[in-house]
């Protein structure tokens, strides 16, 4: 810091200030008495973070007023406008808030300043516009706890609807399995019927041992069975239909879906029969034969769809686990990848049919230190402003990238864009472009506060109509906790 020089303080040059020009001759001699004038070159006045000791009134000059982004020292305002101030301005308040300076102010050019002590600064307020500071201290203090209950109610409504997308997406695999399961035991018990008449018919045990060749042939082919499309289930269903009547199978409409979505065609049908009268000689009742092996082909199905839906269900948790973060210590390295990942799993019933998301991952990318549930908290934000952005069509593009020894998120939509008179707004308490009810305005303020002052990182906004970009970095060197 520079060591200023200290002058003879002027009252009729502190009258020529808007700060002070409705004070009292007595009030500006007082204002002498107890603060001073200095100059100071270029260079540093305070420094963020120490401890605000003195009120900086510009008197002649410019000053450049910072704030520390991660790494970098980033300006706010430059300025040569008399009477404007920096420094202890909140000493009034006392030790109910921390009394340290919140931005760093330089000088750019040689610079003259009023500076009054934070004691003496406080002791003026209380003393001259006692009135004053109790309405600038309900106000201060109204603002914050105002701040605190939005911002809890905020988060509360986040997790109301991240509960209700969660239920409703656990709800699909949880009922599909119980459908499976209830359809299972009917399959079984056809599965019993079938074999004790396939084994009352004239079957030896070469045929019935063929049969079990088929059978585990069959279920393997379930596993391998591929992809299709609604036309080409439609054209093999109509081909193993005709497959079925050609050899007198009854109601070979009713076997021919379960056949085909086990990825079974006409040849290995073909193949099927051959062997079978091959083992037979002749003497086997194809059609009760091939109907054994549907019921069994369908146990297979059913069997898969129960566990690709205990599966899914069990990915829902664990995506939802590792969102919450509840089972894990609150500051920790963390792959931002997963907790990206799972934030789209908890807004996937939000997403829907008519968005399309679309994932650059940087693998590469180191673990993130930090808070990860808070970190999750952005991510819902980000994701869902660009959700209700799109109106249920768009894209949305989530990119992880290195970038100058930091992580770099970036989270695009191709909504109408935010209008360029507003986007220097978006990150204040309380600012909302959404109608009255529908949002609180404090989403980006609290997710500006999480990526800059919680993790010393920096979030940014760049917004034309087709294409929005919210820019994160996260320092990616441990913070302290």
């Amino acid at each position: 810091m520079t060591s200023p020089a200290a002058e003879l303080c002027s009252a009729e040059e502190l009258r020529t200030l808007f700060l002070f020009e409705k004070l009292t001759d007595d009030q500006l001699t007082w204002l002498c008495r107890e603060g001073r004038v200095q100059s100071a070159p270029p260079g540093i006045v305070y420094a963020e973070g120490e401890p605000a000791e003195f009120l900086y009134v510009l008197l002649s000059g410019t000053v450049a007023l910072y704030r520390t982004i991660g790494a970098d020292e980033v300006e706010v305002t430059r300025t040569s406008n008399r009477g404007v101030y920096g420094g202890a301005f909140f000493a009034y308040i006392g030790d109910r808030v921390p009394q340290r300076y919140n931005n760093s102010m330089r000088a750019i050019e040689p610079s003259r300043f009023f500076v009054l002590t934070a004691a003496k600064f406080a002791e003026l307020m209380a003393d001259w516009f006692p009135m004053a500071v109790h309405l600038l201290e309900g106000l201060f203090f109204g603002i914050r706890n105002t701040q605190e209950v939005i911002g809890q109610r905020e988060r509360l409504l986040a997790l109301g609807s991240l509960s209700a997308g969660l239920t409703h997406e656990l709800n699909n695999p949880a009922a599909a399995a119980v459908r499976a399961t209830g359809a299972l035991r009917d399959r079984f018990g056809a599965l019993r019927q079938g074999l004790a008449g396939i084994a009352a018919g004239p079957h030896d045990g070469k045929v019935l041992a063929e049969l079990l060749r088929l059978q585990d042939k069959a279920a393997l082919q379930v596993a391998a069975a591929p992809a299709l499309s609604p036309l080409e289930v439609s054209d093999r269903e109509d081909e193993v239909t005709d497959w079925l009547d050609e050899h007198d199978i009854d109601a070979g409409w009713e076997m021919a879906p379960t056949f085909v979505q086990a990825g079974i065609g006409p040849q290995w049908l073909d193949e099927a029969v051959q062997s079978l009268h091959e083992a037979s000689g002749g003497n086997c009742d194809t059609a009760a034969a091939l109907r054994w092996l549907g019921e069994t082909l369908d146990t297979e199905l059913l069997l898969t769809e129960i566990g690709d839906s205990v599966s899914r269900i069990s990915v829902l948790v664990g995506a939802a686990r590792q969102y919450s973060q509840l089972d894990r210590a609150p500051y920790q390295v963390s792959d931002v990848h997963e907790l990206l990942d799972s934030t789209l799993v908890m807004l996937a019933g939000k997403i829907g049919s008519g968005l399309t998301v679309t994932k650059h991952y940087d693998r590469s990318l180191p673990p993130v230190p930090g808070y990860p549930a808070e970190l999750n908290q952005v991510w819902t934000n980000l994701i869902d402003n660009a959700i209700s952005a799109m109106a249920g069509s768009g894209t949305l593009t989530i990119t992880t990238s290195a970038d100058d020894g930091r992580a770099l998120i970036e989270i695009a939509d191709t909504g109408p864009g935010i209008p360029a008179e507003l986007q220097e707004r978006i990150f204040e308490p309380f600012f909302t472009t959404k109608p009255v009810g529908q949002g609180t305005g404090l989403g980006l303020d609290i997710s500006w506060r999480i990526v800059v002052t919680r993790h010393h990182g920096d979030l940014r906004v760049l917004s034309v109509p087709g294409d929005t970009r919210f820019r994160v970095w996260l320092p990616l060197d441990p913070v302290q906790p």
